[in-house]
């Protein structure tokens, strides 16, 4: 024990000492994820709307008030352009997307709405990098299109219901109960729209059609009065990706070491192959959470990033991943055998544990196959437990199994180092 000691302090000692490596250790992770951060909401910040371009190649009064309908959604940034001009503006990635209403919109839409054959093609142009932008296009227009459609027909239409009275009529294939259901239908509509036009002014309301629901929008959180907050993801995902270079860097100099020399006169003393590398270890975990202490306090006094969870959850999920660190970084060193291959191993893996692990965009937003995936990756789980002990608030229950399968890898990594690290390079 005396002789790990002495080798910890003797590491803490070389690593703290060189003041420049600390503070960049400290200072890179903080500054990409301050910009991770801002990039994905920052806090209380509105999201940007989306910005789409409308070219009304059918100038109604229907196919305006569809305009005017999409002007009015706040998730929306909608200008009107030439069809030309706004797709070129959505090639050129100044806009998401760019709809075109069809001449003869006016006049067919409200005939398409019972299912009629000659339904008007709504065009939509999006930009192929915004995938994401279609699905929400597409019930967007379906909810501004369908409210002035159903309103016209049932509000102004007279002439496009008698219209719609003889295609039923002469409709042989449909049956003759469904028939006279429908015209009772269209001849109720007409009686409602009589009494509401002789109706003195402001006696009566024209009947209208509006989306059947109101939303209440209320964030899932534990404590739903704290808004979310990006900067506890991002300064979670970069601690992790800057804390594993680190582990790494500080394994290379272990090789180091073993090509001066200097592991072939710590043979002369009674130092087995494990005591030396789990002093290695140890003073890796040290300086992993000394460093993540430090990155998480600068989190919480600069850009409000809170425990919302269970503290001590937190703290063992830190730890977790220091001890994950320190047997990465040995396990790649072992595997390496000299610093140039393991530099280049590193890269790999590294980037590898980071991109699969959620570190960069949350895993959420990866196909549901790499999602499953990405379960095998320790880093997926050590960003999972801090987020949960963080902004989703979760108690000490949650930590447990990313705390679990932490420590797993660590003893799965430190054995196989053990196995594999030699004294002569």
């Amino acid at each position: 024990m005396q002789a790990l000691l002495a080798l910890m302090r003797k590491d803490l000692v070389l690593y703290f000492s060189n003041r420049r490596a600390v503070l960049m250790s400290i200072v890179a992770p903080i500054l990409i994820a301050a910009f991770f951060g801002s990039l994905f909401g920052g806090g209380n910040d509105k999201p940007a709307n989306i910005a789409v371009a409308v070219t009304d190649l059918d100038r109604s009064a229907l196919s305006a008030r569809v305009v005017a309908s999409l002007r009015s959604d706040s998730a929306l940034s909608v200008s009107e352009a030439a069809e030309a001009d706004a797709i070129a503006q959505v090639r050129a990635g100044k806009l998401r997307a760019a709809v075109v209403l069809p001449a003869g919109f006016g006049e067919r839409a409200g005939g398409a709405l019972f299912g009629g054959a000659d339904k008007p093609e709504i065009t939509l142009h999006y930009d192929p990098s915004q995938s994401m932008v279609l699905p929400l296009m597409r019930g967007l227009l379906a909810q501004h299109v369908m409210e002035p459609v159903a309103q016209n027909l049932f509000t102004h239409g007279a002439p496009l219901l008698n219209q719609l009275r003889e295609q039923v009529s002469r409709n042989a294939t449909m049956p003759a109960d469904q028939r006279s259901e429908l015209q009772g239908m269209f001849d109720s509509i007409v009686r409602v729209q009589e009494r509401a036009a002789s109706a003195p002014a402001g006696a009566a309301l024209a009947p209208s059609f509006s989306v059947p629901f109101t939303l209440r929008e209320q964030q899932a959180s534990s404590r739903p009065e704290v808004a979310y907050n990006s900067y506890a993801h991002s300064f979670a995902g970069m601690g992790v990706q800057f804390i594993l270079l680190m582990g790494v860097d500080l394994a290379v100099g272990l090789l180091l070491m073993r090509r001066l020399g200097l592991w072939k006169r710590l043979r002369a003393a009674p130092l087995s192959r494990g005591v030396l590398l789990g002093s290695h270890v140890a003073s890796t975990s040290a300086i992993a959470l000394v460093i993540f202490t430090v990155i998480y306090a600068v989190a919480m006094v600069a850009f409000g990033v809170r425990v919302q969870g269970s503290a001590l959850g937190f703290v063992l999920v830190l730890v977790s991943f220091a001890l994950l660190t320190a047997s990465f970084g040995l396990l790649i060193a072992a595997l390496g055998r000299t610093p140039e291959a393991t530099r280049g191993l590193a890269i790999l893996a590294t980037l590898l544990l980071v991109m699969l692990g959620g570190a960069w965009v949350p895993s959420f937003i990866f196909p549901a196959w790499l999602q499953t995936v990405s379960l095998a990756v320790p880093t997926r789980w050590a960003i999972d437990g801090l987020d949960a002990m963080t902004w989703r608030g979760l108690p000490l229950g949650a930590a447990l199994l990313p705390v679990a399968v932490m420590l797993g890898f660590t003893t799965a990594f430190f054995a196989l180092a053990l196995a594999r690290f030699r004294w002569d390079e």
